[in-house]
């Protein structure tokens, strides 16, 4: 596979547990492209899921888009290589349709064999347990994600979570350019003059937590209060395209022009969150929903760094 579908399957926060299963129903549901990562420490079973789809006949290797991430603690350009490679071995395939380096936070080595996924603390049973920064230079973890694309352990490679200035900066050096950025984007937060950037670029855009708050209350991270699905301009759009509020907020992501990775582990969402190919929105609905924006970022280091890991590390501003 060539394109990558704009409609992908999210698979940050599926326990390890349930992904096999939860895969093999995405497959049969329809989706075909996966967003995976090292971080997310489920690679083992998601690849268990994909060897069984295709064992069953459901899919081939060919017709998937599988991406993952490079995590923060291997972005020395040694370490590079390995974890895709780590990567690679727990999802069971030869290559990957695209890596993308998942923050731009290099952070100091944690050894497969003392931890992994590495996640963000350097020491658990420290005194101070905390993230703790890297001196790796964004530009040399790039020549390395260059060199796996050389090597064919990827066909792809991008970004994640860059903001417009360390964009124009890649853009400046990169032999290969990246292929995708990947950004958290809804109705609460457009980020258009990025958007409008990277398409000015060529890069393709994936838009991350497309539904907003939905992933985020059960950790603390939104309220309630914040979802979107019952604001009442994406409730008029919804009944009056006869879908419901969330395809509502999917179909705006697709119509301007980025592909999306919702998640659900309930076997009619799957189907409902693909099924929003046969309509499509009004100028005047588009541009209501966009209106909705407050700049309001649910995944930001900025904020949860510091409480969670002991470490002030925002990257937006």
């Amino acid at each position: 596979m060539q394109t990558m579908p704009p409609i992908g399957f999210g698979l940050w926060k599926i326990s390890e547990d349930d992904c096999a299963e939860t895969v093999v129903d995405a497959i049969k549901a329809g989706y075909r492209h996966f967003d995976s990562a090292a971080d997310y420490g489920n690679e083992r079973a998601v690849g268990a899921g994909i060897a069984d789809a295709i064992a069953r006949g459901l899919c081939t290797r060919e017709d998937l888009w599988i991406t993952s991430k490079l995590w923060n603690t291997y972005h020395a350009p040694e370490h590079v290589e390995a974890a895709c490679q780590r990567s690679l071995d727990d999802l069971g395939l030869e290559y990957l349709d695209l890596y993308l380096i998942h923050f731009p936070i290099a952070l100091k080595y944690v050894p497969f064999e003392t931890r992994y996924p590495a996640e963000w603390i350097f020491d658990p049973d420290a005194d101070y347990p905390k993230a703790e920064r890297a001196a790796v230079p964004l530009h040399k973890t790039w020549e390395a994600m260059e060199a796996l694309v050389v090597k064919g352990l990827v066909r792809h490679i991008g970004v994640c979570n860059y903001t417009s200035g360390l964009l124009h900066d890649l853009m400046s050096y990169a032999e290969i350019k990246p292929f995708a950025l990947q950004i958290e984007s809804h109705p609460y937060l457009t980020q258009e003059k990025l958007i409008r950037l990277a398409k000015d670029y060529g890069i393709e855009i994936t838009a991350f937590s497309p539904l907003a708050s939905q992933s985020y209350v059960e950790l603390g991270m939104a309220a309630k209060d914040d979802s979107l699905l019952g604001h009442l301009v994406v409730t008029a759009a919804a009944e009056a395209n006869h879908k419901t509020p969330a395809q509502v907020l999917l179909r705006w992501g697709i119509q301007r022009g980025t592909s999306i990775i919702p998640k659900s582990s309930n076997a009619q969402r799957m189907r409902e969150n693909l099924d929003v190919m046969d309509f499509a929105l009004t100028e005047e609905e588009m541009r209501a929903i966009s209106a909705l924006n407050e700049d309001k970022r649910f995944n930001d280091p900025g904020d949860f760094c510091e409480g969670a890991f002991n470490l002030f590390n925002p990257i937006y501003d």
